[in-house]
């Protein structure tokens, strides 16, 4: 897998739609008091991902619409969260990294008490089986992190532009 630059390999979706990003999310007061609990909402995790940067364009998975607050659910007593995500063409080589970015970003900023689902939107993806059978498996997901270029472009996804 390569990101942009690396080669001369056309742009799998070169004229990609491109969305609006919602506002930022107002704390509440009751958000800012130390002594009230504060559970994980979806809106939390969704600014969590809304910022991973796409592996071809220079724009976020939010601005492309592959993630939306409406497909992320959080229940915060029973520790899970579920993700889906939707590539922007039923052919993305990139499914599998982006999903692989959502959910290195969720492992690196939640407690270890949550159980991760990030899954494609149904129907969206001409892989989705696969790509979902490869996210869901944790040693694959480890095997992938050891390789050090794929871990740089997974990095890559996850730095703040600049």
């Amino acid at each position: 897998m390569v990101g942009p630059g690396a080669g001369a390999a056309p742009l799998e979706n070169a004229n990609p739609l491109i969305y609006r990003r919602s506002g930022e999310r107002p704390v509440t007061a009751r958000e800012e008091d130390d002594e009230l609990p504060d559970p994980i909402d979806d809106r939390e995790i969704f600014d969590l991902i809304r910022s991973i940067n796409d592996p071809e364009h220079p724009l976020t998975l939010e601005e492309l619409n592959v993630v939306e607050q409406v497909r992320v659910k959080v229940n915060d007593a029973e520790s899970t969260v579920s993700v889906e995500f939707t590539p922007t063409i039923p052919h993305c080589s990139m499914a599998t990294l982006i999903g692989l970015s959502i959910k290195v970003k969720l492992l690196r900023s939640l407690p270890e008490r949550f159980k991760l689902d990030v899954h494609i939107t149904p129907g969206t993806h001409a892989s989705e089986h696969a790509v979902n059978k490869q996210l869901a498996d944790k040693e694959r997901v480890a095997a992938a992190l050891e390789n050090s270029h794929l871990l740089e472009v997974v990095n890559q996804c996850l730095s703040a532009r600049s």
